[in-house]
């Protein structure tokens, strides 16, 4: 098949890479110039992926429209910030988009799929998500992710084209639920890595981490998603590798933040984005206007934006009335 892959981070770069050596004619696009230079000359992305060689068959390109002219598949690996602006060029396309872009767009609410709608209105839409750290995956580390789409016969043409023993894809209809899991836990992330600064221990990121299942939960409920997705491979799983592994940005971005950093210092010091950081002001927002309670989004978003003292913060998150399980 014919695939472009627009967005040259770790993320989109491991998927080229995995999908060029599937024997696939793979386009990988970005919008800095001297970015797809220095891939042409080195044959690695030694920013995103130190170290990761790439096979000499990947083409790259700095020009959208060249690099989707003959595709029948796109995959998206923006960031969140430049996914509208990026998928603009998709006008006119009429095969396959794949979402694997994890964020929520403040202005609107709107998922990466919502903006497709609009941007690519004739694609056949699917959002993919899971846990899938982009180094590991470039190393070829198993693991398993969830292809979504109202289309069912097009999540299954993308679990064809992307699956493997060791990336195994399963398909989903709760396009929503995937999207939002693979949004909100990176929240979630950033609140476990401030545990990690804090100094405390294992029990209180598991005690986190499970709270914050239901709180994904109540928020992809209230709009629309189903509830058994978020205990899923991009709910549960997604948020798990994300508040425990070392290669985690968001993770990393909250240890920082628990030692002391400033939030706006972190972002200022990072060579790629922690998309926690800018997806805890929309998910705080989307909480509020669907009035759904969400304690672990309020206190990241008032760690981030409103310069809330992190031990202030969990002591206000503990503090809280007991309650049932929910």
């Amino acid at each position: 098949m014919i695939i472009s892959v627009l967005g040259a981070g770790a993320w989109g770069t491991a998927l080229a890479r995995m999908l060029a050596a599937r024997q696939h004619a793979v386009t990988l696009w970005d919008f800095f110039p001297e970015t797809v230079e220095a891939i042409r000359r080195t044959g690695s992305n030694e920013r995103y992926l130190p170290g990761i060689g790439l096979p000499v068959e990947l083409q790259v390109e700095a020009d959208a429209a060249s690099a989707i002219k003959a595709a029948e598949l796109v995959v998206v690996a923006s960031v969140s910030k430049g996914f509208r602006n990026v998928t603009k060029c998709l006008g006119s396309f009429d095969g396959i988009v794949v979402s694997v872009t994890k964020g929520i767009e403040f202005e609107t609410g709107y998922t990466m799929s919502d903006i497709l709608r609009e941007n690519a209105p004739l694609a056949r839409i699917v959002a993919m998500s899971g846990p899938t750290l982009a180094m590991e995956v470039a190393k070829g580390v198993p693991t398993a992710i969830v292809a979504a789409s109202a289309d069912e016969a097009a999540a299954q043409a993308v679990q064809e084209v992307f699956h493997s023993p060791a990336f195994r894809v399963y398909t989903s209809s709760d396009v929503h639920g995937v999207e939002l899991g693979g949004a909100l836990k990176n929240v979630i992330a950033i609140g476990a890595g401030v545990c990690d600064g804090l100094g405390f221990g294992d029990n209180s990121k598991a005690a986190l981490v499970t709270r914050a299942i239901a709180e994904m939960r109540r928020v992809g409920v209230a709009c629309g998603a189903q509830a058994d997705t978020f205990t899923g491979l991009s709910g549960l799983g997604d948020l798990m590798v994300t508040c425990f592994s070392r290669l985690s940005r968001n993770r990393g971005f909250g240890e920082r933040l628990g030692q002391g950093e400033s939030a706006e210092a972190i972002v200022a010091s990072m060579t790629a984005v922690a998309e926690g950081y800018p997806t805890a002001r929309s998910a705080w927002e989307l909480a509020r206007n669907h009035s759904v309670e969400a304690p672990i989004i309020e206190e990241v978003y008032a760690m981030l934006y409103a310069a809330k003292n992190v031990r202030q913060a969990v002591q206000d998150l503990t503090g809280r009335e007991s309650k049932a399980e929910d």
